[in-house]
């Protein structure tokens, strides 16, 4: 008997996805703000910086980095409040602020020590209020009151089961255990009511409404007290049977209940409604909230038991996650007569408006969906199996032609409606208040996603094969004229905006009016591209708002037409890349109007719904929060933030600068962009890097810029500091004296070095030059010597070719005596005449004279030699001087012979024996020995 339920219960649990409609909740794990699990307090500075008391540290929060702070001693931190420029903490048997130097780091301050009035045993603050002048801090013994204007303490005794310092209309509650509601007056406790309420239940919270004080308590229940009387007040909590552990109210007057087990309640303002119950399996970190705090842009924190929670409750997005997968992802959306459509690639779901109820399958519309469309009163359904009618909770097939893209309808034929399906066009036709197929249009079987009709022509885009221009026959069977046209770019689809026709292309947006007339729109092609670098999505028209919707890479966008003119405006919604890249298929995103300024967007596990009338552009400033510097290894000192002209030495010209926009909504993107002034001129890329390093800078002065872009807003501000890097010490001043005093030095050192070298080159060039002029000299001396010379050669050689003359003289006048000598003798009968005169001629021929004469010429011609060869041969005659002398002349035996009167047989003889005499060897020649003498 039990199948049948257990059967139905699991279809049912197959049919339905799990998820509800939150606010955007965003997540920090103990890695993440790398701190400890329990976060037991939540505050915020006038700064915007988020302080939370971490069990046993301080964490620091602005908006992109997380600072911890310790006590010296460690003790749990219980408390914290930011009042001014103090951070207030209270922890164990301890308590005291914290302030900021000038480098931007926390330092703290005992309060506690200062008294001098012993804390009692084992004395933990929970709690601490701000009122005026004095900062009270709460333990469960005690309340310490701390004048800080006189620095003067006031304790009153409050014993109690838990902590909770309320202001109320300018007044301070706070409960004593087992004895009621305290105020203080005049700085003493003062009882206010001892109703049983007060007396038996911990209190979680105290506000007021109207005149009256509104009571939380532990037990999830509401009283009202009118100063006189304590009445119970109905709330939708008063059903639910949980423990609380913290509560707020919020700025719109809801409240916010923390529980132990069951995450938090957000109950409306009269109480009368939860308008959220979010607990870790909707997306905390974990059950137990311990703190609440609503920070200056109303965004609700969560300190839990096991890391922290943002919940942006005032958003303009709300997200439904599908955790388990069984919706899919969506591609189209509608909301009609109280029910929202979804369809996605599983199938057609649906749930109530208003209800917060799982989202079911309509059953028969498994598969992929493609487009949901009302016209006509009706929601037509475009299928991978067809269409499909919806009505309610139902869906009928009424066309099994395959893949319907989309519907459109037929001017002036209210009875027909124009189809495009993965293999061309078709006629869906109502017939008694019924749609069903008619035809599909013959002459044309290409995809047809994309399409627009006027009358009889139609349009159709295919992105890979361009644009198709067809012309259909009246009675819309067939197609009488088909013309394609290249396509003009990738990206591409037709839609219909201001009665026309536009063509868009990842390289612009045309519109159309025939196959002959395609034109850009500059207009749109500026507003949807140009800002965008061509990155956008296939444009989506919203018909009766007049929008064209798109998404780039930096969120969603649309186009649309003024009420007062004709003129474009282009509003642009800013959404986090993470985000983004789960907002549909590329090419086939989605987005769809809900209700009234809200629309839906498809997701991949899930959607994302969108509240236009909470969009707003927020003034955010950003803050240069810490400022490191250092070597090139490690950048460890901090310099002051508010410095206005901060000297660092050479040593550390690495510095880092880290800066950040409080800004902690999730679906808010913060990009920075910097730059350094004598550095370089332009600014940085947008990052989502919340710090600059700049390494090695060369000494000068800097000023560092930074601004940020809060969603698609520039910062209000801009973050300005300006430091100077010292000069190195081998460029300071003392050194660049130095450095001039040595190149003095220097040049002094050169002048004379240069002087004593030209000197001594001088002195050098001096003594070659006498050098050169001794060799000249010496030359000179030589070549006159030379001159000299030649002419005593000359002169001997003319004393020689004289002696030459005289001794051919000789020779003639002796061949001459000698010839007429013999022809004398030849005369017979010679008479005395002639025999005197052969004597005469005898006496001419051996004359002395003629001898001394040859002599003295041969000897200016050959001085010495003579004498010479005398001394080493003194043997040797006249006769053989004066041979000897002939030989010298290199005269012949037949020359000698009439100079010495004899025959040239005797010369011969006389030169044997003047060899002999000489002692000459055979193979020795005389006249060689003679002429080399």
């Amino acid at each position: 008997m039990l199948r049948p339920y257990i059967f139905y219960l699991l279809v049912l649990l197959c049919s339905t996805t799990l998820g509800q409609e939150l606010p955007p909740i965003k997540n920090y794990t103990t890695k993440e703000y790398n701190g400890e699990f329990q976060n037991w307090a939540i505050t915020q500075s006038p700064s915007k910086n988020i302080y939370v008391a971490n069990h046993t540290s301080l964490l620091e929060f602005d908006g992109s980095k997380w600072h911890q702070y310790k006590l010296p001693t460690s003790p749990i931190i219980r408390s914290v409040k930011a009042a001014g420029d103090k951070i207030y903490t209270g922890s164990y048997r301890e308590f005291g602020y914290w302030t900021k130097e000038e480098n931007g780091e926390l330092v703290y301050t005992s309060l506690s020590q200062k008294m001098e009035i012993p804390m009692a045993e084992d004395e933990e603050f929970w709690d601490i209020l701000e009122l005026e002048q004095w900062v009270l801090f709460q333990s469960l013994d005690r309340i310490y009151i701390y004048d800080h204007a006189e620095d003067t303490f006031k304790v009153i005794e409050a014993n109690s089961d838990k902590a909770n310092l309320s202001l109320v209309n300018d007044n301070v509650y706070f409960q004593i255990a087992r004895k009621g509601l305290f105020t203080i007056q005049n700085g003493e406790s003062a009882l206010v009511s001892d109703d049983p309420v007060f007396t038996d239940e911990p209190i979680v919270g105290l506000y007021g409404i109207d005149n009256d004080i509104l009571v939380i308590t532990e037990g999830s229940r509401f009283y009202k007290y009118d100063s006189e009387s304590l009445e119970p007040w109905q709330t939708a909590m008063d059903t639910i049977n949980i423990k609380l552990y913290s509560s707020i109210q919020l700025n719109d007057g809801s409240f916010v209940l923390g529980s132990i087990s069951n995450g938090f309640y957000h109950l409306s303002q009269n109480g009368d409604s939860i308008i959220e119950n979010i607990d870790q399996e909707k997306g905390l970190n974990n059950n137990t909230v311990l703190s609440l705090f609503e920070d200056s842009d109303n965004n609700l924190w969560l300190g839990l038991d096991n890391g922290l929670s943002i919940i942006n409750l005032y958003a303009p997005f709300n997200e439904y996650v599908d955790k388990l997968g069984n919706l899919g992802l969506v591609y189209a959306a509608l909301s009609h007569k109280g029910y929202l459509y979804l369809g996605t690639n599983q199938g057609l779901f649906y749930r109530k408006t208003e209800s917060s109820n799982p989202f079911r399958m309509i059953d028969g519309t498994e598969g992929q969906v493609w487009n949901l469309q009302l016209l006509d009163s009706t929601v037509f359904c475009g299928h991978n199996n067809g269409t499909f009618v919806v009505k309610n909770d139902e869906a009928e097939l009424i066309s099994d032609f395959p893949g319907t893209w989309g519907i459109k309808p037929i001017q002036n034929h209210d009875n027909l409606l124009l189809q495009g399906n993965y293999n061309g066009l078709s006629i869906l036709e109502k017939k008694k208040g019924s749609w069903t197929f008619r035809n599909s249009i013959e002459g044309f079987t290409v995809s047809s996603r994309f399409f627009e009709l006027d009358s009889l022509e139609v349009v159709v885009n295919h992105e890979q094969k361009g644009l198709y221009f067809i012309e259909l026959q009246s009675d819309f069977r067939k197609t009488k004229q088909v013309i394609n046209k290249e396509g003009f770019g990738h990206s591409s689809n037709i839609f219909s905006f201001q009665d026309q026709i536009h063509y868009k292309t990842n390289s612009g947006i045309y519109t159309i009016k025939n196959e002959n007339d395609i034109k850009i729109d500059s207009t749109l092609t500026q507003m949807v591209l140009a800002n965008n670098n061509g990155q956008v999505s296939i444009i989506i028209p919203e018909n009766s708002e007049q929008r064209l919707w798109f998404f780039t890479n930096s969120g969603i966008q649309y186009v649309s037409q003024s009420t007062l003119s004709n003129k474009l405006n282009s509003s642009n919604i800013s959404i986090p890349s993470d985000i983004r890249a789960n907002l549909g298929v590329s090419g086939f995103e989605n987005i769809s109007k809900i209700a009234e300024s809200k629309y839906l967007i498809g997701s991949s596990n899930g959607y994302v719904s969108l509240d236009l009338t909470k969009v707003e552009s927020s003034d955010k400033e950003i803050h240069i929060n810490s400022i490191y510097y250092g070597g090139y290894q490690e950048l460890s000192s901090k310099a002051p933030i508010n410095s206005t002209n901060e000297q660092l030495k050479y040593s550390n010209n690495n510095v880092r600068f880290e800066f950040s926009v409080p800004e902690y909504d999730k679906y808010t993107e913060v990009k920075y962009q910097y730059k350094m002034e004598n550095l370089y001129n332009g600014w940085s890329e947008w990052s989502e890097s919340s710090e600059a390093i700049f390494k090695n800078l060369a000494f000068g002065d800097y000023t560092f810029t930074v601004r940020a872009m809060v969603g698609n807003s520039i910062s209000e501000n801009t973050a300005s500091y300006s430091f100077t890097i010292l000069r190195p010490w081998y460029l300071s001043n003392l050194a660049l004296a130095l450095y001039t005093i040595g190149l003095f030095l220097l040049f002094v050192l050169i002048h004379r070095l240069y002087k004593n070298y030209y000197k001594r080159k001088q002195e050098s060039l001096i003594k070659r030059n006498k050098k050169e002029l001794e060799r000249r000299e010496l030359e000179e001396k030589e070549r006159i010597a030379k001159l000299q010379t030649e002419k005593l050669q000359n002169e001997i050689e003319n004393k020689n070719r004289e002696l030459a003359i005289s001794t051919m003289s000789l020779v003639k006048k002796n061949k001459f005596l000698s010839s007429l000598k013999s022809q004398l003798k030849e005369v017979p009968n010679k008479d005395r005449s002639i025999k005197s005169v052969i004597k005469e001629i005898d006496n001419n021929i051996n004359s002395e004279d003629d001898w001394k004469f040859f002599e003295d010429a041969f000897n200016n011609a050959d001085r010495d030699f003579l004498k010479r060869i005398k001394a080493k041969h003194d043997s040797l005659t006249n006769n053989d001087l004066r041979l000897c002398a002939y030989l010298r002349l290199n005269l012949s035996s037949k020359e000698i012979a009439p100079l010495l009167n004899i025959s040239v047989k005797s010369v011969e003889m006389k030169r044997y024996r003047l060899r002999k005499k000489f002692d000459l060897p055979h193979h020795d020649n005389l006249i060689d020995y003679i002429l080399n003498f």
